[in-house]
């Protein structure tokens, strides 16, 4: 059985006898049938309102395996990094925002909730987690296609104008986000937009090799040959998409704008 396999069954039976937890939720790749021996562990639970102020975290994630790590990220979440160099999330929250769990459908796809429900003993977790099935958002919109394309331009013009000054290093990391909504736009067209929010996860297997190809010329050093090669890739990928996707979504993107671009490169 996998590590992780072990450590979710310690967190459901550490749940059910601490009177402090009143649900836990799972989430990630074991919800979605793609855990494996690199997958991290992820959950939310639910503590009773009147001990949340004086419950200990540190300690009860300890307790499902020895930690090396335990600390906050930059959105709050608690991380641990296990001394047998599995990553875990974990979001502990009170009882009385349990409610939360229905903000999620706007991020994904959850198809099988019945995997996400670890323990409960409120009566609330499991028609929450129903809540979330079924298809989830749509994703093929124009609100989305111009999402893409017009932060596209906005990233391609900020790394390109840097790039010229010569900060190479800050146009590198632009190349980033150019390359997310590039992937955006390439889902839309191969509709494979499940993974809108994480664009890259699982990529070599989601996409066509065309677009694959397409991808890698987006990629570079810290060159200034590679990274002005990857800017003007990112252009021609983004032509030929907006050729493609126009014809059944309405852009603000236009010919005219990507000729704009392409001569303020080459100024």
């Amino acid at each position: 059985m996998l590590i992780q396999k072990e450590m979710i069954k310690t967190v459901k039976n550490k749940c059910s006898h601490d009177y402090s937890i009143l649900a836990c939720m799972m989430y990630g790749s074991f919800t979605k049938g793609e855990g494996d021996q690199y997958s991290d562990v992820e959950f939310y639970i639910f503590i009773a309102d009147d001990v949340i102020n004086h419950f200990n975290s540190r300690h009860w994630i300890s307790e499902i395996a020895p930690i090396d790590m335990l600390f906050s990220n930059e959105y709050g979440t608690e991380v641990a990094i296990f001394s047998n160099i599995v990553r875990g999330e974990f979001h502990f929250l009170p009882v009385s925002e349990i409610g939360i769990i229905k903000t999620f459908k706007s991020t994904g796809v959850f198809p099988d909730t019945k995997s996400m429900h670890i323990y409960d003993s409120t009566g609330q977790l499991k028609p929450l987690l129903e809540y979330l099935g079924g298809t989830g958002p749509d994703r093929m919109t124009n609100e989305n296609v111009n999402f893409a394309f017009n932060n596209f331009v906005n990233a391609w013009l900020m790394g390109v104008n840097v790039m010229k000054r010569g900060e190479l290093a800050r146009s590198l990391e632009l190349l980033t986000s150019i390359q997310k909504n590039v992937l955006q736009l390439i889902r839309v067209k191969e509709k494979t937009v499940e993974r809108w929010l994480n664009s890259t996860k699982n990529l070599e297997q989601d996409i066509s090799k065309e677009a694959y190809n397409d991808y890698v010329l987006l990629t570079a050093k810290l060159d200034a040959n590679e990274i002005r090669h990857a800017y003007i890739n990112a252009l021609n990928v983004v032509e030929k998409l907006y050729n493609l996707l126009v014809t059944s979504y309405a852009t603000d993107i236009n010919k005219e704008m990507i000729s704009k671009l392409y001569h303020h490169l080459k100024s």
